[in-house]
């Protein structure tokens, strides 16, 4: 058999946009509606359908209703992750909520409105919509640009730096033969968070039906990483209370028909426990050890209407939910639905891990900005916060490439990195490995993260000798990883995905090491440290020197400050 050679594709651009996800195409807009620059966004997918948008959503949970501020969205995120969030990115983002939530209605999404025409509210944050087309409007949008180059199928795994600039990135081609060197004078990095560190729910053929997509690898924090960027507060990780098996949303049923939390003696539990979003998980595991479980929503006895209602919701973003009411032969109000919460996600969307960047959402490697899930400190930004991430970034490195000027691509030997690269992809190509798949890597990494880094199987507890474990097994799994081969493009493809997933599960198990308290039940449930610290007001930053992780302790950013990296 003929060995695999990897065809070289040279492009450059203004501006790459990696990841065509909600952040994604809405940077590409921004850039395209402020300047004519080029702009390629690479999404290893295809940008209709990719993205935490890709099976749509019921409702806005980011907005600013009628009687509301933005200092009120600030103050609710704030106490819902106990004080360890960057207030000026959160105000700045909430800022403009409600503009592009106006911008993707003009664009076609449905939003439902009440006899005055008034948006529909779902408690003091959030509207309805009718959102399964959301993310093909996006992209309708970005397919129609002039000066954007959308390539689909291009999996980004690389950055180019030098001297803590970036000037562009390496890709591949998921389906052909072909790696690409993109030279770009600015980067915005929106490839969302991480799912699959951790041993899912569901085993077996069933274990990619879980909360956040499957195919979040975690690139984007693992490529900044390796190069060197400051990230923030990985230890806060991401815990959703779902309807069991389905592992749909059960803020639906929360807000939408005032359900309580209930264990198996029909007692209202979340009162006991509280109900910010890691106390919520918190008390159904607790109520499950102390034997009161299962534990449920209570929907028995709603109306027929709500009964409906919940059922057309669940079309929109997760029918699997709606399919079981139907298959059971009862609905909402005949059933209460069980709940339990799912393996821990790194994510930037929901709590306040990732890049740590300035206001204006500019990383520590100058030239690279970060936006939607993967940027850090900017908790509950939802989708409507993603959208105006990827303004706040794109303008951000607009107006930095018109005060710098031309940037010189002369000084990166492009020709010699991009032969390293290409050697090292042929040859994972064209070696064999007759020891290990990367499936079965994949799930040892997850068995390892769930035994001692916290996972489902020790309700999500850790102390420090697990962790040492953790990372011990870790290493040793990132030094198998070396010896993988892969039979194609699409291998290749889950190669990386893997080496992304360990790299970041090293810096994660590092911050669950650094914050000596447990500041967030369930979510960084610490047993040699249960209590929270005074100490612990700080974040928790991270950053690669000479290959080993560095923790970094930084005091909060209050009130309306704007914050800028000091060289």
């Amino acid at each position: 058999m003929s060995e695999m050679s990897i065809e070289e594709r040279r492009l450059e651009t203004d501006v790459l946009i990696i990841g065509g996800g909600t952040a994604g195409c809405f940077a590409a807009l921004t850039i395209a509606e402020n300047s004519d620059v080029n702009v390629i966004v690479a999404e290893k997918a295809n940008i209709k359908r990719s993205g935490c948008l890709a099976a749509g959503v019921n409702a806005i949970n980011a907005y600013i209703v009628k009687g509301r501020r933005p200092e009120d969205y600030v103050e609710y995120a704030k106490k819902d992750a106990d004080h360890i969030v960057r207030e000026d990115l959160l105000l700045t983002m909430s800022q403009g909520l409600n503009k592009v939530t106006k911008r993707i209605e003009d664009m076609g999404l449905v939003i439902l409105k009440d006899e005055h025409g008034e948006y529909v509210a779902r408690g003091n944050r959030n509207i309805k919509i009718n959102g399964e087309n959301i993310k093909p409007l996006l992209a309708e949008a970005v397919n129609k640009l002039d000066k954007v180059t959308v390539l689909n199928h291009v999996n980004v795994i690389d950055y180019i730096v030098k001297d803590n600039r970036i000037y562009g990135a390496f890709a591949i081609d998921v389906d052909k033969e072909v790696l690409f060197c993109i030279k770009a004078k600015k980067v915005i990095c929106a490839t969302g968070g991480a799912a699959g560190l951790y041993k899912p729910n569901n085993p077996g053929f069933s274990r990619h039906k879980m909360w956040y997509p499957p195919f979040n690898t975690g690139a984007g924090y693992a490529m900044g990483i390796r190069h060197g960027a400051e990230m923030t507060t990985f230890e806060m990780r991401f815990i959703a209370l779902r309807c069991k098996d389905t592992i749909a949303p059960t803020g639906t049923i929360a807000q939408g028909v005032g359900a309580k939390q209930i264990n198996s003696r029909d007692e209202v539990y979340e009162t006991k426990y509280g109900i910010t979003t890691s106390e919520r998980v918190y008390g159904t595991v607790r109520e499950t050890i102390e034997g009161r479980g299962p534990c449920y929503l209570k929907t028995k006895g709603i109306t027929a209407m709500q009964d409906e209602e919940l059922k057309k919701a669940y079309l929109n973003m997760a029918p699997s939910q709606t399919l079981k009411w139907i298959e059971s032969g009862k609905n909402p109000s005949e059933q209460n639905v069980e709940i339990e919460g799912t393996e821990p996600y790194i994510v930037g969307g929901h709590t306040a891990s990732g890049y740590w960047v300035d206001t204006k959402r500019r990383t520590t490697i100058k030239g690279l900005y970060a936006a939607g899930d993967v940027a850090g400190g900017c908790p509950q930004k939802y989708v409507t916060g993603a959208l105006v991430e990827g303004e706040i970034a794109a303008k951000a490195a607009l107006e930095d490439m018109r005060a710098e000027g031309k940037l010189d691509f002369a000084k990166i030997e492009y020709d010699v990195l991009t032969a390293i690269k290409k050697e090292e992809i042929e040859t994972l190509l064209n070696e064999k490995n007759e020891s290990f798949t990367v499936e079965q890597l994949e799930d040892a990494m997850q068995k390892v993260m769930d035994t001692y880094a916290g996972g489902i199987g020790s309700h999500y507890q850790y102390n420090e000798k697990q962790l040492e474990l953790a990372e011990e097994k870790i290493t040793d799994l990132i030094t198998l990883s070396t010896r993988l081969a892969a039979e194609d493009m699409h291998e290749l493809l889950f190669v990386y995905e893997l080496k992304e997933r360990l790299t970041l599960c090293l810096s994660v198990i590092a911050h669950l090491k650094a914050r000596k308290e447990t500041r967030w039940h369930s979510f960084a449930e610490h047993l040699d440290y249960p209590q929270k610290s005074d100490d612990g007001l700080k974040y928790v930053n991270s950053k690669v020197v000479d290959g080993d992780i560095q923790i970094i302790v930084r005091d909060l950013v209050g009130g309306q400050d704007t914050y800028e990296h000091i060289d």
